[in-house]
C-alpha cells in the first residue's frame, strides 16, 4: 500500500477550535511500504518515497512499514525482521525526519489488526471477492494456495485508513477500488452504530514520472519485472550502479531527444536525469545537442553515484545502531497509537463491547 498526498492545498481533517485566530489543522497523510523488497529501487524512490519527504513539511504525515500486509505471502521470519529494519533505515536515509513525521512499524500498533476484525465482520464475502488485486495476486499463485489473509488484506487497508480519520486519501488509480471499499464500510458502520468514522474521499494523484527498466524500457522498473541489469537498487555498490546506467538500452539513432514511443530507452534516461536534478527535459535536449548517447550515460552515471553513495552510507549508519533505530520506531508507534487508540475505543464502544476494567 502506498498512499500519498499531492501538492494540493491542505484539507482539514478536524474542525478548528472556535475563534478566527485558530489555525487550520494540517491534512493528515498515511502511507505505507512493504518490507519485502530489501533495497529500495530507483522507481519506488522517485515514485513515492521522495514525495513523502516533501510532504512531512506541510502535512501531518504518518508513514509505516506494513509488516502485517507483508505476511499475506510466506515470509522467512528472520528475513522479515531484517527487512523491516532495513526499510525503516532507508526511509530515514531518504530524508524522513522523526521530528516532522510519525514513522512506525504497522505491527507495533495493534489497533490496526483490532479494527480490521471489526471491519471484516461488516464486509460481505462477495464484496471482498470482487477486489481486483486479490484476483490478480491469487491467480499468480493459484487460488488453492492463496491465504485468507491475502483475501482480506483490503479490509486491513480499510482499518489502516479509518484509524486516522482522514478526509481524503491520495492514491494511485490502481487503489481507487480500495478507497471505495473504505467509504462503503465507513458508511455502513456509521449507519448501523452512529457517526464514528470520517468518510474518506479518494484523491487520485496526477501521474508521477514513471521510471522504466534500463534493459527493457517497455516495462516499469520493478523487482518482479526487471532483469538484474535493468534494475537500479539504491543499496547496490555505486560502481555497479554506474555500470548499469552505462549499459542501458538506447537505439541505433544518435540524437538525444525525448520520444517515449520511438526512443523509449533514451527517454527513460532523460526522465531519470531530469527527476534527480530538476533540470527540464527540453533543457537537457539542448544541453546534449550534437553529443552522443555516451556523454548522456556518463553524466547520468555520475549523478547516480553522487545520489546513491550518501544514501547507502546513511542507511548503514542506522543499521549499525539498531538501538537508535528501534527507539525511533518505538516513539513513532507511541505517537501513532495515541491517534489509533482513540478511534478504536470509539468503535469498540459503538459496537457494544464491554469495556475492560484496569
Amino acid at each position: 500500500m502506498v498512499c500519498m498526498a499531492s501538492d494540493r492545498p491542505p484539507v482539514a481533517h478536524h474542525r478548528p477550535q472556535a475563534g478566527r485566530s485558530a489555525p487550520l489543522p494540517k491534512f493528515r497523510v498515511l502511507s505505507g511500504i512493504q518490507p519485502t523488497a530489501g533495497s529500495f529501487h530507483l522507481g519506488n524512490y522517485l515514485g513515492a518515497v521522495r514525495q513523502w519527504v516533501a510532504l512531512q513539511e506541510s502535512h501531518d504525515a504518518f508513514y509505516m512499514v506494513v509488516d502485517l500486509h507483508a505476511i499475506t505471502l510466506p515470509q522467512n521470519p528472520a528475513d522479515l525482521r531484517t527487512n523491516t529494519r532495513l526499510a525503516a533505515a532507508q526511509l530515514l536515509a531518504a530524508g524522513l525526519d522523526p521530528e516532522r513525521c510519525t514513522l512506525f512499524v504497522q505491527s507495533h500498533v495493534p489497533e490496526h489488526a483490532q479494527l480490521a476484525w471489526v471491519m471484516n465482520c461488516l464486509t460481505g464475502f462477495g464484496e471482498a471477492s470482487r477486489m481486483t488485486q486479490f484476483k490478480d495476486k491469487s491467480a499468480k499463485q493459484g487460488a488453492d494456495r492463496a491465504s485468507v489473509g491475502l483475501f482480506t488484506y483490503p479490509v486491513l487497508q480499510v482499518a489502516d485508513i479509518l484509524l486516522y480519520q482522514a478526509n481524503e486519501v491520495p492514491v494511485g488509480e490502481d487503489q481507487r477500488q480500495h478507497i471505495e471499499l473504505t467509504r462503503d464500510l465507513a458508511e455502513r458502520f456509521n449507519g448501523r452504530f452512529g457517526e464514528t468514522f470520517t468518510i474518506p474521499k479518494p484523491y487520485i494523484l496526477r501521474e508521477t514520472a514513471k521510471i522504466y527498466d534500463l534493459q527493457d524500457p517497455s516495462i516499469k522498473m520493478s523487482k518482479s519485472a526487471s532483469t538484474p541489469k535493468g534494475l537500479i537498487n539504491l543499496l547496490d555498490e555505486p560502481k555497479a550502479t554506474a555500470k548499469k546506467v552505462k549499459s542501458a538500452v538506447t537505439d541505433t539513432d544518435t540524437v538525444i531527444r525525448f520520444d517515449a514511443e520511438r526512443k523509449p530507452g533514451v527517454s527513460n534516461l532523460l526522465t531519470i536525469y531530469s527527476t534527480l536534478t530538476g533540470e527540464g527535459i527540453a533543457d537537457l535536449e539542448q544541453k546534449y545537442e550534437g553529443k552522443g548517447y555516451g556523454a548522456l550515460k556518463t553524466d547520468l552515471a555520475e549523478i547516480m553515484v553522487e545520489f546513491v553513495t550518501p544514501f547507502r552510507e546513511r542507511t548503514q549508519q542506522y543499521l549499525d545502531d539498531p538501538e537508535t533505530l528501534d527507539s525511533i520506531l518505538a516513539k513513532g508507534a507511541e505517537k501513532a497509537r495515541a491517534v489509533a487508540a482513540e478511534t478504536l475505543s470509539q468503535a469498540y464502544d459503538r459496537v457494544g463491547f464491554l469495556p475492560a476494567k484496569h
